[in-house]
C-alpha cells in the first residue's frame, strides 16, 4: 500500500511539474535490488573538500539502491538500503561527445535516506542530451563476508557486477531548477 502511494505522489509530481528529480531509470537485480537512477537538484554537499561545490555543478546524480518490498532473501529489511557498493556514471554528450566520469559516495539527506550521488558539472550544454551509463561494482570480500546460510542459498557472490545504459537523457528542467 505504501508503496502504490509513493508511485502515486510521484505521479503527480512528475505530470504537474513539481518533480525535484529526474528518474533516469529504475532497474531490479537479483537477489532483489531496486536501483533508481536520478538526476536531482545541485545542492550543497559536505565535506566541501570532497565534493563540487552547488555553485560550479549542474545537476545532483543519484542512484537510490533498496531491497525491494518482494522476492527478497530471509532476513532482509523491506526497502533497506543497500551499502557497500561501487557505483560510478558516465556522462557524454550526444552532440559534442565530450564526457565526465564520477564515482558516487554515500550520502544521507531528509528525503531519500542513504543514497549514492554527486554534484556533476555536465559536459557542455544543459539543453543537449545525454547518453548515461552507471556502473555497478558488487562489494569485495573486504568490504563484506558471506555467512554460511546466505553462501549456500545465493553463492559466493552477493550480487553480480552490471552496467546500466540510459540514451537521449535531458537534464536542462533539473538543471535549470533551485531549492
Amino acid at each position: 500500500m505504501l508503496k502504490t502511494i509513493k508511485v502515486f505522489i510521484l505521479f503527480l509530481l512528475i505530470n504537474f511539474g513539481f518533480s525535484q528529480e529526474l528518474v533516469i531509470g529504475e532497474e531490479r537485480v537479483e537477489p532483489g535490488i531496486i536501483f533508481i537512477f536520478e538526476g536531482a537538484i545541485k545542492d550543497h554537499i559536505m565535506p566541501e573538500e570532497m565534493h563540487l561545490k552547488e555553485n560550479q555543478s549542474n545537476i545532483h546524480i543519484e542512484a537510490r539502491v533498496n531491497w525491494d518490498n518482494v522476492n527478497i532473501p530471509d532476513g532482509t529489511p523491506e526497502g533497506g538500503f543497500v551499502p557497500y557498493l561501487s557505483i560510478n556514471a558516465k556522462i557524454v554528450n550526444l552532440n559534442t561527445g565530450l564526457s565526465t566520469f564520477i564515482d558516487l559516495l554515500p550520502h544521507i539527506n531528509l528525503i531519500d535516506n542513504f543514497h549514492y550521488a554527486r554534484n556533476v558539472a555536465l559536459p557542455g550544454n544543459i539543453a543537449d542530451n545525454y547518453y548515461v551509463e552507471f556502473n555497478v561494482i558488487r562489494p569485495s570480500y573486504k568490504e563484506l563476508s558471506l555467512h554460511k546460510d546466505w553462501f549456500e542459498k545465493y553463492g559466493s557472490n552477493f550480487m553480480d557486477n552490471v552496467v546500466f545504459i540510459y540514451n537521449k537523457v535531458n537534464f536542462e528542467e533539473i538543471a535549470n531548477a533551485s531549492r
